[in-house]
């Protein structure tokens, strides 16, 4: 019995010592796991820290910029009257005589945006928006329906100027584009696939694109892009800032399918400041230049000509007499910088030179043989000068029935000519019943290159039986050839 008694004690003590360590150790894990272990409340934040699904940061305040900018958007109608031929002669007046003139005209219709810049009425668009358009008409947020007149279009650029009769208009106002950082919140407000006041949002995904849709040695291609939505009919329209200032022209898409496909492209403010002030006081633009051949620097060019960076535009040839041979720019020398403002490419050297004008001061950053220079350069025009160029004055010329204004150099080396007079306005005459149209430009009349009011006249004195030939080319590069009886 007390043998038994013994193994029994042994037993449960052994039992009890077991159970009492396994307790302290079962809930020394358990206090472990629910120290590791978070609450409800420690679970959310850091979801909340790192939750990728809201990509727009709670501090970002659209409303505002979006408040100002719809109103000072505008929806652009045009309509354009072409002819169905594609080339006139002598015969047009004749068959408009004996069969009316079915068939011979046609009449488009297009769309797109327009941004109120002035509280009295001047809109700025894109160039394509109005071009070759015979009647142009404006709506506001407010439905309210305004005909606008043209001021000026630079092609070079994709920008015009319009006009319509009103005043305290609600108006955007220019920021500055040159400030603009990659990754920055951006607006685009415009009429897309005629939806008016439409906005949209996105950020700057990169600056200073050139993308090659211009065309011409004197286009100026710096274009923001940014992956905020643009379409058909947002041409025209508003790239605005969180502040709801204007920092772009929205001009164009990059897309396979004609619909946005993930980029789109803005003119920047600072350009389209400039551009549409020449337009509004001189009636045309005051193209600056550096005076030099400039070439892109990449990794090839850099091991060819030994460079160490391949930061900067490279100087191919100072022009002679120019601006930048003055200042003592040289050959070789990589352009880093203009007025302090980086200019890695071309593109973004060509967009900074395009906010000024010909006699403007600027200070030419430039790295030779890694020592860095700076240079003031003062730009100057086509013609190595400093003048600030007016637009020509119209005259009338009673024979035609038209107003006529000499085509700026400019515009003639943009479309390969020597010489032209472009219709401003047109009467019943002669040239209206043949079907010619205001925008038209005079090139030839009976043989002879017509380029200033006496060109014209003493090419008209020479008729032969009071027959005149006239050759000229419409902006969209329809040719005409048209003989009448003066």
């Amino acid at each position: 019995m007390k043998t038994f008694l013994k193994s029994f004690l042994g037993t449960a003590s052994a039992i009890l010592l077991v159970l009492l360590v396994s307790y302290f150790f079962i809930n020394k894990d358990e206090d472990k796991s629910s120290a590791q272990r978070p609450t409800d409340t420690q679970q959310n934040i850091p979801i909340q820290s790192t939750n990728y699904a809201s990509t727009v940061p709670q501090n970002v305040n659209f409303v505002d910029a979006a408040d100002k900018s719809v109103n000072a958007v505008v929806h652009i109608k045009t309509e354009i009257n072409v002819k169905a031929q594609s080339y006139h002669d002598f015969f047009d007046p004749l068959r408009e005589y004996l069969y009316g003139d079915r068939g011979r005209n046609q009449s488009f219709v297009a769309y797109g945006s327009g941004v109120v810049i002035s509280s009295d009425g001047y809109i700025a668009t894109n160039n394509h928006v109005v071009e070759n358009a015979d009647k142009i008409s404006v709506t506001f947020n407010n439905r309210e329906e305004l005909q606008a007149q043209l001021i000026g279009r630079d092609p070079t650029t994709d920008l015009a100027l319009i006009k319509v009769d009103a005043s305290q208009l609600p108006f955007l106002s220019f920021g500055n584009s040159d400030e603009l950082k990659v990754g920055e919140w951006v607006l685009a407000v415009g009429n897309p696939f005629n939806l008016t006041s439409t906005v949209t949002a996105g950020i700057v995904s990169a600056k200073a694109r050139n993308i090659n849709i211009l065309g011409g040695a004197s286009s100026i291609e710096s274009f923001i892009q940014t992956d905020a939505a643009v379409n058909r009919g947002n041409s025209g329209g508003a790239l605005v800032n969180t502040r709801g200032e204007l920092i772009g022209i929205n001009a164009a898409i990059a897309s396979h399918t004609g619909v946005y496909e993930g980029y789109s492209f803005a003119i920047p403010a600072n350009l389209a400041k400039k551009v549409v002030e020449d337009l509004k006081n001189y009636g045309e633009i005051q193209r600056a230049y550096l005076g030099v051949q400039l070439r892109d620097i990449d990794a090839e060019f850099a091991d060819k000509l030994g460079l160490s960076q391949v930061n900067g535009v490279y100087v191919a040839e100072v022009v002679n007499n120019s601006g930048a041979m003055e200042a003592g720019i040289e050959d070789g020398d990589i352009i880093v910088a203009i007025n302090g403002t980086i200019t890695n490419t071309f593109s973004e050297l060509v967009g900074s030179i395009g906010q000024y004008r010909p006699g403007d001061k600027v200070i030419v950053s430039v790295n030779r043989n890694g020592e860095l220079i700076d240079y003031d350069v003062i730009l100057r025009n086509q013609d190595n000068t400093t003048s600030i160029v007016k637009a020509e004055e119209t005259f009338f010329n009673k024979n035609l029935s038209v107003s006529l204004q000499k085509v700026s150099k400019l515009s003639l080396d943009n479309m390969h000519l020597k010489s032209g007079l472009s219709i401003t306005e047109i009467k019943p005459g002669v040239l209206q019943r043949g079907g010619i149209s205001e925008g038209f430009i005079i090139t030839e009349v009976n043989g002879k290159a017509v380029n200033s009011k006496n060109d014209l006249e003493d090419a008209l004195s020479e008729s032969n039986n009071n027959r005149v030939r006239l050759i000229g080319i419409y902006p969209n590069g329809m040719k005409v050839s048209y003989e009448f009886m003066m």
